[in-house]
């Protein structure tokens, strides 16, 4: 429920934001988290904090003209929203799907206000994307597409403005042209104007597995708050991109058995743990759907258009979408004995999956929380860049596990001390909100 002084605000995020669902879920989630924080911290509501942060400093919108191999010209949108520098430039990334549109941006910058405040590392938070969907299309019109979009984004970009980086739609290739494009047209070589490059330019290590690798040490850190751990836990990890990969690799690691992974088509069930090394030569390098995951490694089943938050487990990690977990998926995970959840997506659990899941005692991670990694590694690279360094992947993974480490124990502790204990949503709201907010409060009226 709101707090009484906070149902205005969320009415003014409506009328304001017309049609955008995806961002008043996000503000509605954070916004019920705060109440609390506005006994302690009357300056909050007085100086107006929670309706500027609602607000995006800036919204960016331009035309993404480009040409296919055919020589037809296709024209596309993009966006970059520039949400709030308060902590530091403007840092996110850049999705390319269809599906992209201002109230995507929008949610996905602002929970990357309060992601960005609970790493503890001077970032603010951006977002952006186009609806180009880069599937079926070639190198070289992919290559022209990110050379039109970064003809104009540009000119909103820099190592201390805003630092863009990957998300769905927009891997390493993508980020060389989008890097190469910059560089061309500024006659400047800014490693730290853009995160997750590849190595032999700037890339830093353990970027590609990040988000991945730091949602499974988020959930290990709960196991044990729980007094157990990932040995001999039957774990659904959704998805088979980079983050549900990198998942399922460290989960292996840790003692877990990754029993079911999935993409768009549908669900693979392997009893005896999924083949990561056929998993990463069917999606990463052939590219091909999961039902040739099932064929090549035999005795596995392929269940097409359903739900993989049927497949019983001990934890689960979504990994793929926004809202994938519905209240019904929910009951289905509870019934199936599933104690922990780790988001390693972007918002991927309705609110309605959330409160099943807390109201049953399951541990859930929010995305902000629990999938954090990506962008905390993004500011190691930032850091790299800037001191013309470069870091072993044992002392960058060493690095990552440490901040999810901080962010759990952060996350669990103000709970605790705003009278609900456990809550990993009201810990990781209240504590990425307090510290924007006390920036706010320092740098007056911006």
């Amino acid at each position: 429920m709101l707090h009484e002084k906070l149902e205005s605000i969320y009415d003014s995020v409506l009328r304001r934001n017309p049609g955008e669902i995806e961002f008043h879920q996000a503000a509605r989630e954070v916004l019920e988290s705060i109440g609390p924080v506005l006994g302690k911290h009357p300056e909050y509501a007085e100086s107006k904090i929670i309706e500027r942060i609602c607000e995006p400093e800036r919204q960016i919108i331009f035309r993404v003209p480009w040409e296919d191999d055919q020589g037809e010209v296709h024209i596309n949108r993009g966006f970059r929203v520039e949400f709030n520098s308060a902590l530091g430039p403007y840092k996110g990334g850049l999705r390319f799907h269809p599906s992209v549109y201002l109230g995507i941006v929008k949610f996905l910058g602002f929970e990357q206000i309060f992601k960005n405040g609970l790493t503890g590392l001077p970032i603010g938070g951006g977002k952006g994307g186009s609806d180009f969907d880069p599937k079926g299309r070639s190198q070289r019109e992919i290559m022209r597409f990110c050379q039109s979009f970064m003809t104009e984004l540009y000119r909103h970009i820099g190592e201390y403005t805003d630092v863009p980086a990957g998300d769905i739609g927009v891997g390493q290739r993508e980020v060389g042209y989008l890097f190469g494009q910059y560089k061309r047209i500024t006659n400047r070589y800014e490693s730290a104007v853009i995160t997750g490059k590849g190595l032999s330019y700037g890339g830093a290590q353990v970027r590609t597995e990040a988000t991945g690798y730091g949602c499974a040490f988020f959930v290990e850190e709960m196991l044990k708050a729980r007094g157990t751990s990932f040995d001999g836990k039957r774990v659904v990890v959704s998805g088979s991109g980079n983050v549900a990969v990198y998942a399922i690799e460290k989960v292996q690691q840790l003692g877990g058995t990754v029993v079911a992974c999935s993409d768009s088509s549908g669900y693979v069930i392997d009893e005896k743990g999924i083949d990561l090394d056929l998993l990463k030569q069917i999606k990463q390098i052939e590219h091909l759907r999961m039902d040739a995951y099932a064929r090549r490694r035999g005795e596995v089943s392929f269940v097409a258009g359903r739900s993989i938050w049927e497949v019983p487990c001990e934890v689960a990690m979504p990994s793929a979408t926004q809202n994938e977990i519905t209240g019904k998926d929910a009951e289905a995970l509870v019934r199936g004995g599933c104690i922990a959840i780790g988001e390693g997506a972007n918002m991927p659990t309705t609110p309605e999956g959330i409160r099943i899941f807390q109201e049953a005692g399951v541990s859930f991670g929010p995305g902000k929380a629990a999938n954090a990694g990506g962008v905390a590694t993004s500011a190691l690279e930032m850091q790299q860049n800037a001191s013309r360094d470069s870091w072993t992947f044992e002392f960058s993974e060493r690095r990552l596990q440490e901040i999810m480490q901080d962010i759990h124990g952060r996350c669990l502790n103000t709970a605790e001390e705003y009278g609900m204990p456990g809550n990993y949503v009201a810990g990781a709201n209240i504590d990425g909100f307090k510290r924007v907010a006390d920036a706010m409060l320092a740098l007056g009226l911006i």
